[in-house]
């Protein structure tokens, strides 16, 4: 699981165009050990294509729409993905609730965020 924060502090309208494209993403469990520890922060960026194999993604969880995943894409079948965490043994993941709709997909993860 992760929790979305409004990524920089900026003026109003400024905060709000940027945080539609650019999230602080703060990770939450160990469903992604060791690639993300929890307390981990990462930027991520809004869905503009298609999810690749391999990419890490913030998507809908499919049992509750209020939360939100942070999974691998291991493979995809058409529209859909197989999401999976990268610690098997702590993560609920499409082994347990099947493939996920790409539409499902928020952000894209691209890097850690430094901490200075």
């Amino acid at each position: 699981m992760v929790r979305i924060v409004i990524p920089f502090a900026y003026h109003a309208p400024v905060r709000r165009v940027v945080s539609f494209f650019v999230r602080r993403i703060v990770v939450e469990g160990s469903s992604m050990l060791p690639t993300y520890h929890e307390g981990t922060e990462l930027l991520a960026v809004r869905r503009w294509r298609p999810v690749r194999v391999g990419e890490v993604v913030v998507a809908v969880d499919p049992r509750d729409p209020q939360r939100f995943l942070l999974k691998r894409c291991v493979a995809r079948q058409g529209r859909l993905l197989d999401l999976r965490g990268d610690n098997p043994v702590f993560s609920t993941d499409s082994r347990t609730f099947g493939l996920v709709p790409s539409r499902h997909i928020r952000y894209l993860v691209r890097a850690p965020l430094q901490r200075s």
